[in-house]
C-alpha cells in the first residue's frame, strides 16, 4: 500500500535542537592548525550559530512539501520516496538514488529539467532520513535494489532507467543486475575503478594518475569510512546525541568532496544535516557501509558514466569496460562528488543524453564527450 506523506517535524524536536546547540561544549584548537587536525573550529562555530539562530527548518519544510511525497512498506521496512510525473506521454521513468552523506535532497535542482522528459522516482535509502531507521541486519545495496524493483512495480513502471552517485551508484548498478528485464540502462556519476595488474591494459598518463590516486586512498583508508564500515553503532552514539558532532561529521565531507568553484550553500547543507539529525539516522545510515557486500552480481544492462574532475576519485574507462557495457562516457572539468547539487545543469544534461534514445529506440547510443568550463 502506497500512502501520501507530509513532512511535519514536531516543534519539540526543533526546540531540542536549538537547546542542544546553545549548550555545546567546544574543544580547544591548536593555533594556526587549519585543516591539519580536522574541521576548523572557527568555521564549525559559524555553521553551528547559523543553524541555531539563522536557519529556518520550517521554511525549507514548506518548500519540500510542495513535492509529492509517499511512503510504502517493502520487505518489512518503511520506504519514503518523491514521485514526479512528466507531462511527456512517452516519458521513461527514472529512479534516482542518493548516497551518503546525501539524501533525496540531492536531486532538488534536477527535478525540473529532468521531469520535462522523465517520470522521476526519488527514494530515500532504508536507514536514511524518512526511510529510517532500519531495525535488522542485511540492508545492503543488493537488498535496496530489490526494494527499488518492487517499488517501481507497485508504481506500474514496467520499464525504467536508474541513476545514482556514491552508494546510489552501487544500488543503481545492482538494480540493473536484479531486474535486467525492467532496467533500460544505468547512469552513474561515481564509478570506482581499482588497479588491476592482471588486466594487461596500456593506460594513458591521465588514467595512470587516476589509479595512483586510488592506490593512495586504499593505502590510507579515510577515518570516516573505517568507522562507518566497522563500528557504526559506536559512532552513532556521538552523532545522535550531539548536533555539533553530526554537523562536523557531514560538513567535513561537503567541504572536502566538492569542487571549490561550485560550493554548496550553507542553507542546503544544513537542510541535509537537519534531515539526519531530526530523523536520528546517523547510526542506521552508517550501517550501509558495514552491510555493503564485497562483491555484487555483474550489471548486464547498458551503462553511462559521468566523470567529474573534483570527485573523490575519477573512473578509468578501460578498467570500467572490463566490468560493464559502457555505452556513454562524459568527462567534466567542473563538479565534485555531489554533482546533482553542485552542477545540476551538467548532470541533468548528461542523464538526458544517455536515456533519451530509449524513447525513440531501445538501447542508448554509444558516445563519448569531454567538457571544458
Amino acid at each position: 500500500m502506497i500512502k501520501p506523506f507530509r513532512i511535519d517535524i514536531p516543534q519539540a524536536d526543533l526546540d531540542d535542537l536549538t537547546d542542544r546547540l546553545s549548550r555545546t561544549r567546544w574543544p580547544n584548537e591548536i593555533t594556526g592548525a587549519g585543516w591539519d587536525y580536522g574541521f576548523p573550529l572557527a568555521r564549525l562555530k559559524e555553521l553551528a550559530e547559523h543553524w541555531r539562530t539563522g536557519y529556518d527548518w520550517r521554511a525549507h519544510e514548506t518548500r519540500l512539501n510542495e513535492l509529492a511525497h509517499f511512503t510504502t512498506e517493502i520487505d518489512g521496512q518503511n520506504i519514503h520516496f518523491v514521485h514526479v510525473r512528466s507531462p511527456r506521454p512517452d516519458a521513461l521513468a527514472l529512479v534516482l538514488t542518493h548516497g551518503w552523506p546525501g539524501s533525496f535532497l540531492e536531486f532538488l535542482d534536477v527535478i525540473e529539467p529532468l521531469s520535462r522528459d522523465f517520470h522521476l522516482v526519488i527514494p530515500s535509502i532504508p536507514g536514511f532520513g524518512f526511510s529510517g531507521p532500519t531495525h535488522e541486519r542485511g540492508w545492503d545495496i543488493v537488498r535496496v535494489a530489490r526494494a527499488w524493483a518492487e517499488l517501481m512495480r507497485r508504481l506500474g513502471y514496467e520499464r525504467y532507467g536508474a541513476h545514482g552517485g556514491d552508494f546510489g551508484s552501487g544500488i543503481s548498478l545492482a538494480l540493473g543486475a536484479v531486474a535486467p528485464a525492467q532496467v533500460a540502462g544505468v547512469h552513474v556519476n561515481y564509478l570506482p575503478t581499482r588497479p588491476d595488474p592482471d588486466a594487461g591494459l596500456e593506460l594513458s598518463q591521465t588514467d595512470e594518475a587516476r589509479l595512483e590516486k586510488v592506490r593512495r586512498l586504499m593505502a590510507n583508508r579515510p577515518p570516516y569510512q573505517a568507522l562507518q564500515a566497522t563500528t557504526p553503532q559506536t559512532l552513532g552514539y556521538a552523532l545522535t546525541d550531539s548536533p555539533v558532532g553530526q554537523l562536523a561529521w557531514i560538513a567535513e565531507r561537503f567541504a572536502q568532496w566538492t569542487d571549490p568553484r561550485s560550493q554548496i550553500d550553507d542553507e542546503r547543507m544544513l537542510t541535509d544535516i537537519s534531515l539526519y539529525w531530526l530523523t536520528a539516522t546517523a547510526a542506521s545510515s552508517a550501517r550501509l557501509a558495514r552491510e555493503a557486500p564485497r562483491r555484487v552480481e555483474p550489471c548486464p544492462v547498458p551503462v553511462g558514466v559521468a566523470v567529474f574532475a573534483h570527485d573523490i576519485t575519477q573512473s578509468v574507462r578501460p578498467l570500467a569496460e572490463r566490468l560493464y557495457d559502457i555505452r556513454h562516457w562524459s568527462e567534466f572539468e567542473r563538479g565534485g562528488h555531489f554533482a546533482a547539487m553542485e552542477v545540476p545543469e551538467l548532470l541533468a544534461g548528461d542523464v538526458r543524453d544517455f536515456f533519451l534514445p530509449h524513447i525513440e529506440q531501445e538501447g542508448p547510443t554509444s558516445r563519448v564527450r569531454r567538457h571544458t568550463p
